[in-house]
């Protein structure tokens, strides 16, 4: 009966060993920004607090899973009243909605060092499906995964009230992501 139990123990210790652990970001190395049109002028505000927990085995990305939790209070424009504006009820109301989410529900392999990813994206409350390319790359010890994902403001009432005027702020959001994780 000992070896059987031995047996069974060493399989069950493989297949856990087997299993990618949740990679570690690298935060100094990492970047969520949003990137839109005000009256016709690209602008580009980064955020400066968000979480990326993210389990990816390069072997199965199929079963890889990824989770991107943004402080909506961390957007910055480069000015602090352009900023304490965006936290206003018309924009991103930070005091409701204090975070924006991302969780895959599939991640597909597109080719080599690429992904196609789909997931649920909410933003104030409100919650989209939405799917993006993605590369992904070793450097060094860590992977560094890239991405853009477009999406429209209004569609999560980010500009409600004289800011569904599109012709001041463009509809049209482009978030653009960099995260470098590691074991």
């Amino acid at each position: 009966m000992k070896p059987i139990r031995a047996l069974l123990a060493a399989a069950l210790l493989a297949a856990t060993a087997a299993h990618a652990a949740p990679l570690k970001t690298d935060a100094a190395h990492s970047s969520v920004s949003a990137v839109f049109k005000q009256m016709n002028v690209p602008v580009e505000a980064k955020f400066k607090t968000f979480t990326a927990q993210i389990d990816y085995d390069a072997a199965k990305p199929e079963a890889s899973k990824a989770t991107v939790d943004i402080a909506t209070a961390s957007m910055d424009l480069g000015d602090a009243e352009y900023n304490r504006e965006v936290a206003k009820k018309e924009w991103f109301n930070t005091a409701q909605f204090p975070k924006a989410s991302f969780v895959s529900t599939s991640i597909k392999p597109a080719g080599a060092g690429k992904l196609n990813v789909a997931g649920k994206l909410t933003i104030k409350g409100k919650t989209a499906d939405v799917a993006f390319p993605l590369t992904v790359k070793a450097q060094g010890k860590q992977q560094v995964f890239e991405g853009q994902l477009p999406i429209k403001r209004l569609a999560f009432n980010i500009g409600e009230g004289e800011w569904k005027d599109t012709s001041m702020v463009a509809d049209e959001v482009v978030i653009k992501f960099r995260v470098t994780a590691g074991q």
